[in-house]
């Protein structure tokens, strides 16, 4: 017999699936319980599938594969943080993690394996760039993580920032496809207002999501509003200036209608003066926005530190003061380098045994 060269199950819709069952001499709401185990259910093997035939089932083993992500290393902080080693289909690695808080249970999501942006503060952007994630992959990061939730605490999946290993919209037609899969009534029902995709600034792409008219919220990177600085932690920024960034940004906006996040890593003696925050508070005239300002988490030799408390305290007090919202994020999951910045598999190779 020759080989059938299979491929992925979850690579095709529901009404493609009725035409391969119909042809098969299957009826066709057998496709509608396939896709509800696919997506639904999150089903990572044909043979769970109870209420199709066992003939069914071998067909699909045999002329299909459903590649599911699974977990290679799982750590559990000191403060409930759990960090997740996930292996790929192929063996790549990458990592998500799900942090719980008194209001809410968040799984924060890699979009690539590896990152080629270089930025100065972040484990990941030690990494180069191995590839991206497809959308099936990144559901099963959230659907993984949802299990987690309800496991150890009881509670279910409230919201899912895109803050992982790479940039999401250098991933750009996969992470909508996945949102769309995370969303839809098919699949994990998630609102889209429960999900942030955050970039470190690609104007054009952001500029697309305002077309697409989007429905999840959108957050940017920014750690400095002043070109010199930003561009001296983030490359990208020489070709993304503050300037074209803000034209991207209002154009967004008048898309969306969604106010915008600026995420804003503070950094002792870098960005932590208070010329600092007036530039910051100047830079959002430019789009109706809230502020988070992260506590920075060293990384092995890095050039950075963590700026003082009442440094912080100071800066978001004169942002406040310039009627801005802003939150100040301590760090979660330090103890296991599950923080803001150190995903880099520092307990696995990128390429797992």
């Amino acid at each position: 017999m020759e080989n059938v060269v299979k491929k992925n199950i979850r690579d095709f819709s529901l009404e493609e699936l009725k035409v391969i069952f119909v042809e098969h001499g299957e009826k066709a709401f057998r496709a509608k319980q396939l896709y509800e185990w696919l997506w639904k259910k999150s089903a990572r093997s044909f043979d769970v599938m109870t209420n199709l035939s066992i003939q069914t089932r071998e067909f699909l083993n045999s002329h299909f594969e459903l590649p599911a992500v699974s977990i290679a290393e799982e750590q559990i902080s000191e403060d409930k943080t759990i960090k997740n080693a996930f292996k790929l289909a192929d063996g790549r690695i990458t990592e998500g993690v799900l942090i719980p808080s008194t209001k809410r249970m968040t799984a924060c999501i890699s979009s690539q394996v590896g990152c080629s942006l270089t930025c100065k503060f972040c484990g990941t952007g030690r990494l180069k760039l191995m590839r991206n994630i497809k959308f099936d992959e990144i559901y099963d990061q959230v659907a993984i993580i949802k299990e987690q939730a309800e496991k150890y605490y009881q509670r279910p999946l409230s919201n899912i920032v895109y803050m992982g290993m790479g940039e999401p919209l250098l991933n750009y037609s996969q992470v909508l496809k996945s949102i769309e899969m995370i969303c839809g009534e098919d699949g994990l029902g998630m609102s889209p207002k429960r999900i942030t995709v955050s970039t470190a600034g690609i104007a054009k792409m952001i500029k697309k999501l305002g077309d697409d008219e989007v429905k999840f919220n959108l957050a940017l990177s920014l750690h400095a509003a002043n070109d010199e600085k930003r561009s001296k932690i983030m490359p990208i920024n020489d070709q993304n200036n503050l300037e074209i960034l803000a034209e991207a940004l209002r154009y967004f906006y008048e898309k969306t209608g969604s106010r915008v996040t600026f995420e804003y890593i503070i950094f002792k003696d870098f960005n932590d003066q208070i010329e600092d925050a007036r530039e910051l508070a100047e830079f959002c005239k430019n789009v109706p926005c809230k502020i988070n300002i992260i506590e920075y988490n060293p990384i092995d030799n890095g050039e950075f530190q963590q700026a003082d408390v009442l440094k912080v305290d100071d800066f978001a007090a004169y942002l406040e003061s310039k009627n801005l919202v802003v939150n100040i994020r301590r760090s979660r999951g330090k103890d296991i380098d599950a923080a803001c910045g150190q995903l880099a598999n520092k307990n696995g190779a990128i390429l797992a045994d």
